[in-house]
This record gives C-alpha cells, sequence and structure tokens, in this order.
C-alpha cells in the first residue's frame, strides 16, 4: 500500500512532474522493445504417419480385415504345376512319409482364383499355422491328426467333410485333383477366425534395409536335399529367388510363371517319427518346431546365419541374430524350407 502524503508536499515538489512521478517519487523504469522469446515445444517429437502394411508380407497397401488362410497343396510330380503358390504371402515346405514333399500355402494379402492341389492334414501343420488364429483348409486326414487340428486355435475346413467351396477338377485324377475356391472359403469364417493374423516374420519397410542385404553373404544359388523324393533349389535372377524342382522350373498354372519368393528361409529342425501310421504302415512323421535351432535367410541375393525360436505351439517363429534381434525379410513374399536336421542338407553357392 503507497504511503499517504499531504496536500502541500505534493503541491511544492510536483509541479513538472505531476503526472509522471507524484505517486512514487521516482522515475518509471525502461519499456524494453525488444522482440518477445517464445520459448521451444520440448515435447517428444511424434513418429512419422507411416503407411499400413500387410502383416504377413510388409507390403502397403489398403488392409483387408480377413483371416489368414491356411492350405495343404500336394507337390508330388503328378501334382504339378499347382495354382496358386505365387499369390501366396508365406509357403512352407515340408516332408511327409515316404519322403514327399507337401506345402502349407498361407493366404492374406491376395485372393487366388483357385487353388490346388488340396491334400490331407500332417501332424506338423498346428505347428505351422496355429500361431496364424485362422483356417486351415485340407481333403480330409486321420482321426488322431483331425483332433490335434480340432484342439489348435484354427478352424478346420475339409473337403471330407462337406466343406464348401472345394470340388474336384476336370481333367486331374483322383486324389490329386481336389481345388478349391477362396472367397468361398473365407466366407465360412465362424466369429473367431474372421481377423486378420499378427505380425510373423519381422519385415523391414524396404528391401534395401532387410538384415541379408545389408549384412549378408553374396549368394545365386541355394540347393536342398530334403529327403530322396525332394530336391528343390532357388536361384537369384536379379531381382527374385526363382524355384526349380530338380532340373525343371516350377511352374504355377494360375498366371504359367516360375514359382517365385522374395524371401527364402531355411530352417534346420528335428524330424522324428509320430505314432501314426501311413500305407503300408509307413511312419507318419512330424518337425520339432518348439525350441530353437539354426537357420539361413536369404534376400536380394544374399544370405545370413540366423537362429530360428520358437517358445510355444502358437508363438510364431522368430530369426534372431546374435545379439538377440530379429532379422528383418524384405517386403513381399517368403518360402520357409524345412530341413530335416537328421538328414536333410543346403548348399549354398
Amino acid at each position: 500500500m503507497r504511503p499517504r502524503r499531504s496536500a502541500g508536499v505534493v503541491l511544492g515538489t510536483c509541479v513538472a512532474l505531476l503526472l509522471a512521478a507524484c505517486a512514487t517519487g521516482s522515475p518509471d523504469p525502461a519499456v524494453s522493445t525488444a522482440p518477445a522469446t517464445i520459448e521451444p515445444n520440448k515435447g517428444a517429437v511424434p513418429d512419422p504417419d507411416l503407411p499400413a502394411v500387410w502383416p504377413l508380407t510388409g507390403e502397403q497397401g489398403t488392409i483387408e480385415d480377413r483371416a489368414a488362410l491356411a492350405v495343404k497343396i500336394e507337390n508330388t510330380a503328378v501334382a504339378r504345376p499347382q495354382s496358386g503358390l505365387n499369390q501366396a504371402d508365406v509357403v512352407w515346405e515340408t516332408i511327409v512319409e515316404f519322403e514327399v514333399s507337401r506345402l502349407v500355402a498361407v493366404y492374406h494379402s491376395q485372393v487366388p482364383e483357385e487353388i490346388g492341389p488340396i491334400r490331407s492334414v500332417r501332424p506338423m501343420d498346428t505347428a505351422i499355422t496355429s500361431p496364424l488364429n485362422g483356417l486351415l483348409a485340407f481333403s480330409g486326414g486321420q482321426a488322431g491328426i483331425l483332433q490335434m487340428v480340432e484342439a489348435s486355435p484354427v478352424q478346420a475346413l475339409s473337403h471330407d467333410a462337406g466343406i464348401d467351396g472345394m470340388y474336384r477338377k476336370k481333367g486331374r485324377s483322383a486324389p490329386h485333383n481336389v481345388y478349391a475356391t477362396p472367397t468361398a472359403l473365407w466366407s465360412q469364417a465362424d466369429p473367431e477366425h474372421q481377423s486378420s493374423p499378427e505380425r510373423q516374420f519381422a519385415v523391414a519397410r524396404t528391401a534395401e534395409a532387410a538384415t541379408a542385404t545389408q549384412i549378408g553373404a553374396p549368394a545365386t544359388r541355394m540347393d536342398f536335399d530334403l529327403s530322396g523324393q525332394s530336391k528343390p533349389s532357388w536361384v537369384w535372377n536379379g531381382e527374385v529367388w526363382q524355384r526349380w524342382e530338380g532340373s525343371s522350373e516350377a511352374m504355377d498354372a494360375a498366371d504359367n510363371t516360375q514359382v517365385h519368393a522374395d524371401n527364402v528361409v531355411a530352417i534346420v529342425a528335428a524330424h522324428p517319427n509320430t505314432g501314426f501310421a501311413a500305407q503300408g504302415g509307413a511312419p507318419v512323421p512330424t518337425y520339432t518346431l518348439v525350441g530353437t535351432g539354426t537357420g539361413t535367410l536369404a534376400t536380394g541375393g544374399k544370405t545370413v546365419d540366423v537362429t530360428w525360436q520358437k517358445d510355444s505351439e502358437t508363438a510364431p517363429l522368430r530369426l534372431l541374430l546374435p545379439d538377440g534381434t530379429e532379422a528383418q525379410l524384405a517386403p513381399g513374399n517368403t518360402w520357409v524350407e524345412l530341413v530335416p536336421a537328421e538328414t536333410g542338407t543346403m548348399t549354398i553357392s
């Protein structure tokens, strides 16, 4: 509160400065003409708004919310050329009884008009497909193996059970003639199997940023000896890996082009027999995929060694580098070659 002053004192002392200083008796402080300083925003810089990508391929696009559709595809000489392999996001190659190769083709980002030929389910299929929590389409199977499928997170779609969308194709001999219309299979997904899958392998934003491209050793060819009946190879043509069955080009009847992949993953895993038996008592094998082991990732004409790890039946299989970080694939489709640890080999050149 200001001190009071008498009127006489004020009149005697405030003549020229009546308006400027009679209240305080001191001059006003100088008024600054410098521009005001604006404090910078010290908050965290927001992440860039990255485009959405398909979870299984890492490719950009308009993402459709639908389940992953895994289909059992035959891979004997009489079954080739198959239809729809080039439109699969991921294809797993396995060795079943009689040393025959069977494929698990997983569809999500693309919708082929037709897929086939489709064959029966096998014990290793649940470990491959359970992490997707989607659909598994096949022609039939042994009672015990069907029970494994029913106990897994996938929804079974079996031709033997009369599912819609599967049919026998004219011009093909049985049992190599079961084909399917994927849109009809997707339409039968129950409420628990209609959502897109979670990411499985880690995928870089660009091919140039993929792990093998960045730190891998140059390679132009991968030769696999999976069994006495299955000896596929992959050859880098400068753009993609192209598949060969022995000395013959592997073709896709849907587009009459050679089967190809942006990434090829080799997984070395134990290949024990199960208690199931095929014709003549032949043992039905599986793969030990829960655990860890060695592997190789091929991308962009280069390969890098990895360690694979799968923590449970329902956990995705991860590819790890020596420092424990995940190896990143290039955006695009992937083939996984399951190499039997006891008898299979792979040669890189």
